[in-house]
């Protein structure tokens, strides 16, 4: 059995939500074991990037000032967005939008290691659902530093390896609706709450 068959994500954690009014932004904070520089290079790089992150990059995101074009991986249909580095600051702070979402990475040296932390603006109807995405893309990018790249899983591709899971226990951790399952919405399940607007 591979290293990709044998992943799954632990549980939820090291994630919350900074509410302002209808703007909602995920902030998520992993810890790694690799040094700013080397995290840098995998949050900058494009062939990088397309090891770990749910879009590919046509750019380095490494200077401030560039347009780059972001793909969406793993979207049902076609989705680019083209994006300008607002700030980055190697290797502590970088940020730019991506689909229309605001992005900020912040790299803190830490135990020999990294903590990285996301935040990430996005529609609170789908926040739990991004931080279940995040989350696994974290433990890609966490095998990739370690020298075994297990590969991206994204988009439908995620499923296979827990995400339902993690959608459900960061939907409860935000207070938000519980995920409506296919077979629920399938059979018209009048029990089920529908995502508040």
């Amino acid at each position: 059995m591979t290293a990709r068959e044998q992943y799954a994500p632990g549980p939820a954690s090291g994630a919350h939500i900074q509410k302002d009014g209808e703007k909602w932004t995920l902030v998520l904070v992993r810890e790694l074991r690799h040094s700013p520089k080397k995290v840098w290079q995998a949050l900058t790089d494009p062939a990088h990037l397309r090891e770990w992150a749910p879009f590919d990059a046509d750019g380095s995101l490494g200077t401030a000032g560039t347009k780059v074009k972001l793909t969406a991986v793993g979207a049902p249909r076609l989705n680019v967005s083209e994006t300008t580095v607002t700030r980055a600051d190697a290797p502590k702070v970088l940020e730019y939008t991506w689909g229309g979402n605001d992005i900020r990475w912040e790299l803190e040296a830490f135990g020999g290691g990294t903590r990285l932390t996301l935040w990430h603006n996005i529609d609170r109807r789908f926040i739990a659902m991004g931080t279940a995405g995040w989350h696994i893309c974290f433990d890609v990018l966490d095998h990739l530093l370690s020298g075994t790249p297990i590969g991206r899983m994204v988009g439908g591709g995620a499923m296979k390896f827990g995400w339902q899971r993690l959608h459900a226990e960061y939907a409860k951790q935000f207070g938000i609706p519980p995920p409506v399952t296919r077979t629920q919405r399938v059979a018209g399940d009048p029990d089920v709450e529908t995502p508040k607007q």
